[in-house]
């Protein structure tokens, strides 16, 4: 694993792939803005990535615009986001599992002090 890897948010990864799967033509400022981080963070993952093997990018001969890029994941890549997936699930599942348990938990304590002060 290269050191670049280590640094990128498994969440953050899991979802650049997934993005780009369905949409190889986003800009780099549509993801930071789709993924709510900054510019520069998206250039960092996208770069990377790129060293990783994880996407190749590259830009249509045809199109006038030389900065539009498209960006396609890898064999090795596509192996990467099903196990980034099952992992994403898997921390997703057990947030959701904890923040019910706190909701419950707080309803469940307004219900007995509504019944408490005699209302």
């Amino acid at each position: 694993m290269t050191k670049a890897l280590k640094k990128i948010d498994p969440d953050v990864h899991f979802r650049v792939l997934h993005l780009l799967e369905e949409e190889p033509n986003l800009t780099q400022r549509e993801l930071a803005e789709r993924l709510g981080i900054s510019l520069g963070g998206v250039n960092y993952c996208l770069k990377a990535l790129i060293d990783i093997g994880h996407i190749k990018a590259g830009n249509f001969k045809n199109n006038p615009d030389k900065s539009v890029y498209l960006y396609l994941l890898t064999p090795k890549g596509i192996a990467e986001k099903a196990q980034l997936t099952s992992g994403f699930l898997k921390r997703k599942m057990a947030e959701y599992q904890a923040l019910k348990k706190e909701i419950d938990a707080i309803e469940s304590k307004e219900r007995g002090s509504k019944f408490g002060n005699g209302q």
